[in-house]
């Protein structure tokens, strides 16, 4: 489930990143308080994500999802460049995602079933 919440919060960082050029400076109300709520959903997601998932992986995978989305929501849809290297990188970001996930899913396990379990009272 905390990969979930951190994929959810990576995609709203490209919406709320998005939101960002729309609101022009938060000069325009309504794209403004989207992108605000946006902004606020996408940090609840990733701090709900960081409960289960170490910090440093957590941050990564946010951020490069982040990255990755928004330039191909640029390139996509704003009409931005798209060259060779540009995507030769962004192929580098997907792959470094991808390799914390495979590495971090073995660590998880390891810590989970290294906690006793909790019950409740």
């Amino acid at each position: 489930m905390a990969w979930l919440y951190l994929l959810l919060a990576g995609l709203l960082e490209v919406a709320w990143a998005s939101g960002l050029q729309a609101s022009e400076g938060f000069t325009k109300w309504l794209p403004s308080v989207i992108t605000i709520t946006l902004l606020a959903v996408s940090f609840f997601c990733f701090a709900r994500a960081m409960r289960r998932i170490e910090v440093g992986t957590a941050y990564a995978v946010f951020t490069g999802i982040g990255t990755v989305g928004t330039v191909i929501v640029g390139i996509v849809l704003l009409d931005e460049p798209a060259s060779v290297f540009k995507l030769f990188f962004i192929a580098l970001l997907v792959g470094g995602i991808v390799g914390l996930k495979v590495i971090s899913g073995k660590g998880e396990a390891e810590q989970v079933a290294a906690k006793p379990e909790q019950t409740s009272e």
